[in-house]
């Protein structure tokens, strides 16, 4: 069984990991001196990440964004999550053929410090995904039944 249940709670999911890495952008500054543009796709559930690193601070857009990306990174989800949880090995992950890419994979060794500082994220501000899947679960109904419109603010961030 997947651990995400749609893209809605995987977008939930990242927007915590993603808030959390943004407020420490220190730990990031290679890459957003790096003048890279990274699209992560992921399967279970189909969802896009564009991390922005052309200038500070880090712009993260979540779903479908149009442009294009110097590094492309599909996977599924749940393997995205046990990566940064530490229950995967990304070099594992990547010479099994569990990770694809395209573009200049040189520049993808700067991404690496933006992909420690959300394993990071993920296992001080998520612990056990079941919990934050059903607390997350349980915010959505709530939100949804008071008619709260944009209660998570998934919408993309505009562009400078």
């Amino acid at each position: 069984m997947a651990i995400y249940a749609n893209a809605e709670q995987f977008y939930a999911v990242m927007k915590e990991v993603f808030d959390f890495v943004v407020q420490h952008p220190q730990h990031i500054d290679s890459f957003t001196r790096s003048n890279l543009v990274i699209r992560m796709r992921t399967t279970q559930p189909e969802a896009e990440i564009l991390l922005d690193g052309r200038q500070p601070p880090l712009q993260v857009f979540f779903g479908p964004t149009p442009g294009l990306a110097n590094l492309e990174i599909s996977l599924t989800a749940d393997l995205l999550h046990a990566m940064w949880l530490g229950k995967e090995s990304t070099h594992k992950a990547f010479f099994t053929g569990r990770i694809r890419t395209s573009g200049n994979l040189l520049k993808a060794m700067q991404l690496a410090e933006v992909f420690q500082e959300a394993g990071a994220a993920a296992g001080h501000h998520l612990g056990g995904q079941d919990d934050l899947a059903h607390r997350l679960d349980r915010r959505l109904r709530m939100r949804r039944q008071v008619g709260v419109d944009g209660a998570l603010g998934l919408e993309a961030a505009p562009r400078a």
